[in-house]
């Protein structure tokens, strides 16, 4: 049965080839192979949340692995209503240069060119790829939840769960789509020739950005560092969830990635791929060796954030440079997340998995590097002057801004209604007990307990 299945596959692909051969092929035909691409690579992105969920139950500790768990599933929840009610009207609704200001409850038409030059809608901002509407927020939605999930991993093993799954919904209504919209959604910023093809900083750099106010008010770990301002390590207690995790996330990429393309491109979709991966590999290989020398060992966290480094750098250059650019900014993003990760301990900001490492400084480098490896359209390092450049620090240092200030002030005022840290007692205990009244390994003796029972 599976290999009838399997040969029918394959049998409609080759069928379809012929048709993205040619340029000239039907509207209808073309709406349906874009639309069948979208779909395929939101549902990737959506798995994304997996690794997500593996990577940073990987990275923390057992005792707190099913809170870490239960705030990866339900941020895709929250995301989906907060962003259909409000997100998506305000990041893609025709509006002003700063806000959209209709589309909410994707009420309004779409205005795709597969409706003719003739039809009005009220998404603008997405006229230009013509899948229907319900396809086009999916893509986008699945991106949103991406940026809320990053913040889940820096405040771990000390956030409660309800104050995080109200930050969510805030960050997905509004925080994340007003930024969206200046770049993407027919705002100021792209008006500039601002580019994030993916979204490093749309995505990546938000996510960090909100995940750092939280974690300035949150605090660090209880113990995390010792009173002569040393650190003491805090391990994961799992690397083969996190190694798994990472794995997913780098799948995930292939969708996130070309999927940005909303249409089935296969020359675009091809090169963007290839540079994703290779900015990725790069990225494993640079933090791989980068750790060897600085910590005496190939760390496997870092070798693990090394290739998510590359994935984020890569995310907004990826349809613009060369393959060879993509290599070297994997190297750089790999050098980078080591050093940031080492930095952020100095300073006593304790992220448990390193995520503004890799999202937050990542996101803002790839961002970057648009400007300076834009091999088509004007890279300070093709032979293009300053501007473009400029323009894209303009762009990180304002959505950076709008970002971190408005979370900062939705952070405190959760701090002072709420709350948003445990319990000492329940962060001693595990957030497992305290939070959710069940363990990830009932009947398992945890390293740490043994150690306990020794002494």
């Amino acid at each position: 049965m599976r290999r009838r299945i399997l040969t029918g596959v394959l049998f409609g692909l080759a069928m379809l080839a012929p048709g993205l051969a040619h340029a000239d092929i039907d509207v209808d035909t073309k709406v349906a192979l874009d639309t069948l691409w979208v779909l395929v690579a939101g549902f990737l992105v959506f798995w994304m949340n997996a690794g997500f969920a593996m990577l940073e139950s990987g990275l923390c500790q057992a005792k707190n692995a099913v809170n870490i768990l239960a705030k990866n599933f339900i941020v895709f929840a929250a995301s989906s209503i907060s962003f259909w009610v409000v997100g998506f009207g305000l990041m893609f609704g025709d509006g002003t240069p700063f806000v959209g200001l209709s589309g909410f409850l994707l009420g309004g038409a779409d205005n795709s060119p597969a409706m003719g030059d003739a039809y009005a809608g009220v998404f603008g901002s997405l006229s230009w790829t013509g899948v229907p509407l319900y396809a086009k927020f999916f893509f986008q939605l699945v991106f949103a939840a991406t940026a809320a999930t990053i913040v889940s991993g820096v405040v771990a093993e000390r956030i409660k769960f309800g104050s995080f799954v109200l930050f969510s919904f805030v960050l997905v209504a509004f925080i994340y789509p007003i930024g969206g919209h200046w770049i993407w959604g027919g705002g100021w910023l792209g008006s500039m020739g601002m580019l994030d093809f993916a979204g490093s900083t749309v995505v990546h750099s938000v996510g960090g950005w909100a995940a750092l106010a939280g974690v300035l008010l949150l605090g660090p770990r209880a113990g995390k560092y010792r009173s002569d301002g040393s650190v003491r390590p805090i391990p994961g207690h799992n690397m083969s969830s996190a190694t798994l995790g990472t794995l997913i996330l780098w799948l995930g990429w292939f969708g996130f990635n070309p999927g940005s393309t909303m249409a089935a491109d296969p020359g675009a979709i091809a090169s963007i791929a290839l540079n994703t991966n290779m900015a990725a590999a790069a990225g494993c290989l640079a933090a791989t060796v980068t750790a060897w020398l600085l910590l005496g060992k190939p760390d496997l966290s870092m070798i693990l954030n090394g290739t998510l480094a590359g994935l984020v750098a890569i995310t907004a250059p990826c349809s613009n440079v060369t393959l060879g650019s993509s290599v070297v900014i994997g190297l750089i993003a790999g050098v980078l997340v080591v050093y940031a990760v080492l930095f952020f301990d100095r300073i006593r900001i304790d992220d448990p998995v390193g995520a503004l490492s890799v999202h937050l400084v990542n996101g803002v480098f790839g961002t970057l590097a648009v400007g300076l490896f834009d091999a088509g359209g004007g890279g300070l390092f093709f032979g293009g002057g300053i501007e473009k450049t400029m323009t894209q620090v303009i762009g990180i240092a304002a959505v950076g801004a709008l970002t971190f200030f408005l979370s900062l002030a939705v952070w405190f005022l959760l701090k002072v209604t709420v709350g948003i840290r445990v319990t000492p007692d329940e962060e001693s205990e595990g957030l497992d007990i305290g939070e959710h009244g069940i363990e990830a390994y009932p009947g398992f003796q945890t390293h740490q307990e043994m150690g306990s029972a020794v002494r």
